[in-house]
């Protein structure tokens, strides 16, 4: 076989996502040809936190394929998110209207602490860093304020002295006209050195000048930190052998050019939860599974977002943390902080935590032998019998199981009057309590029944507590895929082309300009046609999805309104919203009028798919499920210990029938049957529990 073939072709793809605790590759080579199936690789190396780059490397490496074969890479990164998080951000200037310079600041009527009256806040551009010139539209676009020129120059160059890397330009009502904004940038790119010049309504051409502001923001303040981690990243692979532009994944479930990301860097926050989402509505709608709850648990967090209709939910009102509203369209990711590395503790009042802090890669929970000595979930799986001492990843010097009893016992059985054991199956109680919190958050809170989904499990700690998750919020059926600890990966490989856009309109419907409605949408949907055929991947077929957000006129509350097409009526339109509000809210007001707000489109450029059957090996597949056995352990579930089989998946047949308690044992995670639930394998090799009584 020519060993060049594949390059640039499409026919050999790798994945790759960066997680908090490791980082995943999944490589799929399909050079024999469509008849012969795909060869698969997976890889899963510990992230380098101090360069996530040297973890891409390695991933690559642990994979056995010559990055020179490698057609095409598509990346998630944690890069702008961890900076954002822990603000680890590029020192930024701001350049604002006259009288306007804290609105970043100021922010809505809200607290730090919802039910407290102290708290902390810290805006992403300080205050002194924030400058003021002349000039002020109107919220229709007429100019009041001339732009003073001098100004301008006169601030882009006190922020250049001040040390500033990065400068956003935000003016009042720069959405309804752009061309201060415009001219502003203009003369800061005489003088400013970088290109690192972030335009509120360019990147978010909405209303609402809190949200833009801070949009922009941390969109500049990690510009230069996503370039920097890009051109590093590029270096390593050439130096792999691997010399062409790769694919990010963005926030919004989307893939954009390596060499374009860092223009519209905010996007790229929350990119490592999205991929796994994308990946999960692929897994299941090939599936027949059209409505489901998915659920990511990682090492440090875990995610859950809710997909209907085979598309998962995606929303421009995302608040990262408090006041940091990052109001680009985002995959509709909750995160809560519970992990596997997630430390348990007892507090002052003598109850009972789990998380949010984490014992992370290192020294990483106590069985990883890194010297973690704090208690976490990981170690409590792993004392309760879920995990196999033998077979965890990247362990450099074993701990016993009686050690991990003996720390369970000292630092949160003997406070609470609980044994090892016990102390151990309470933190999985207590993280089971607040990971089902977190699915309530995204279908309860949102109107919906989780009895009429499904849970889809991955991460690598997902499956470990997916049946126990879902008997607590009454889902019936739970799904694991064929690779769950590497779900993100694959992400990256069935992601489609994406670019959104927003334009605010803010007009009563009784009043609305429907020409102007239909020249929006046409003109965006041209927008993002003409970017996708900018990119190195081009897809098979590209869909366009309009929006529009609305609200009851007089309200603040935003919906978002699916949109038949380009072409509205003004009955339509009013129809429509009161559809979409009595769905969330069980409420109808036939008497108050509707208000368009925003319209939004979403081009979405369809990749093809690929055979998710091959990514277990069918030549290791067992006759029976008995042949597939490898030992039976002594398991606890609800207070007493189980004689339970344990299997190998990868050798399970696709027509395996288990009844459990079970353990289902593989490279990337654990799966648990619990008593009582009954679990079955289709023909892609995914695992479909349907959850009994606990027994």
């Amino acid at each position: 076989m020519d060993e060049k073939k594949g390059i640039n072709s499409g026919t050999v793809v790798a994945g790759i996502d960066v997680g908090g605790t490791f980082t995943d590759l999944i490589l799929i080579d399909t050079r024999a040809g469509p008849d012969m199936g795909a060869r698969v690789h997976v890889a899963k190396t510990p992230t380098t936190v101090e360069n996530q780059a040297f973890g891409v490397v390695n991933a690559i490496q642990a994979a056995g394929v010559p990055a020179s074969q490698i057609g095409l890479i598509v990346h998630g990164t944690t890069t702008t998110t961890n900076a954002v998080l822990e603000r680890q951000l590029a020192p930024t200037g701001m350049i604002t209207t006259a009288g306007f310079r804290d609105i970043i600041e100021l922010g809505r009527r809200t607290r730090p602490q919802a039910y407290g009256m102290t708290g902390t806040f810290t805006p992403v551009i300080p205050r002194n860093l924030r400058l003021e010139v002349a000039e002020r539209m109107d919220a229709t676009g007429a100019v009041l304020t001339p732009l003073d020129e001098g100004q301008v120059r006169d601030a882009v160059r006190a922020l250049l002295d001040a040390g500033c890397v990065s400068l956003v330009i935000h003016f009042l009502h720069a959405y309804a006209n752009p061309a201060h904004e415009k001219r502003a940038a203009e003369i800061a790119a005489e003088i400013w050195p970088n290109d690192y010049i972030t335009t509120g309504h360019a990147l978010l051409s909405e209303a609402r000048e809190f949200e833009r502001g801070v949009t922009a923001a941390v969109n500049a303040a990690v510009q230069p930190i996503l370039e920097r981690y890009v051109a590093r990243l590029s270096n390593e692979l050439k130096g792999l052998g691997y010399a062409r532009d790769f694919l990010v994944m963005n926030g919004n479930g989307g893939m954009i050019s390596a060499a374009h990301v860092a223009r519209e860097a905010a996007k790229t926050v929350m990119s490592g939860p999205a991929s796994g989402v994308m990946a999960a509505a692929f897994t299941a709608r090939r599936a027949g599974v059209d409505n489901l709850i998915t659920y990511d648990m990682g090492g440090t967090s875990t995610d859950v977002a809710l997909v209907r209709g085979a598309r998962p939910a995606v929303s421009n009102e995302i608040e990262v943390e408090y006041a940091m509203p990052i109001h680009v369209p985002m995959v509709d990711v909750h995160t809560v902080g519970a992990g596997g590395g997630s430390i348990a503790r007892v507090n002052d009042a003598g109850l009972l935590e789990v998380g949010p802090r984490s014992a992370g890669a290192k020294p990483g929970p106590i069985c990883y032998g890194r010297g973690g000595t704090e208690p976490t979930i990981s170690d409590a799986n792993l004392l309760l019998g879920r995990l196999n001492p033998n077979k965890l990843l990247s362990v450099d010097n074993p701990v016993s199981v009686a050690d991990v009893e003996a720390i369970f016992a000292d630092r949160l059985g003997k406070p609470i009057g609980l044994s090892g054991v016990e102390a151990a199956g309470a933190v999985l109680r207590m993280a089971n309590i607040k990971m089902a919190g977190a699915v309530r958050m995204v279908s309860l809170g949102k109107g919906h029944d989780p009895r009429d989904f499904a849970l889809f499990a991955f991460g690598g700690a997902g499956p470990l507590h997916a049946a126990a998750l879902a008997r607590e919020l009454g889902i019936p059926r739970v799904m694991v895929p064929a690779r769950p600890g590497i779900t993100n990966a694959l992400g990256c490989v069935v992601a489609d082309l994406r670019h959104d856009f927003v334009r605010t309109v803010n007009r009563p419907v009784a009043s609305l300009d429907l020409d102007l409605v239909r020249s929006v949408l046409t003109a965006q949907r041209a927008d993002g046609e003409a970017l996708i055929a900018k990119e190195t991947v081009q897809p098979e077929r590209i869909d366009c999805v309009h929006t529009a957000d609305m609200q009851f006129v007089g309200q603040t509350h935003l919906i978002n309104v699916p949109l038949p097409g380009p072409k509205v009526d003004r009955e339509t339109l009013q129809r429509l919203f009161e559809e979409a509000y009595f769905a969330r809210f069980k409420v109808r007001l036939p008497e108050i009028r509707a208000n368009l707000v925003n319209l939004n489109t979403s081009v979405i450029g369809v990749r093809a798919g690929i055979d998710l059957a091959s990514l277990i090996d069918p030549a290791g597949r067992m006759g029976s499920v008995a042949e597939a056995q490898s030992e039976t352990r002594r398991v606890w579930f609800t207070g007493q210990w189980h004689d339970t089989p344990v299997y190998a998946r990868e050798k399970l047949p696709l027509d395996a029938v288990i009844e459990g308690p079970a353990i289902l044992e593989q490279l990337d995670t654990t799966t648990v049957i619990e008593p009582g639930d009954r679990a079955v394998s289709d023909k892609d090799g995914n695992i479909l529990i349907s959850v009994g009584r606990a027994g």
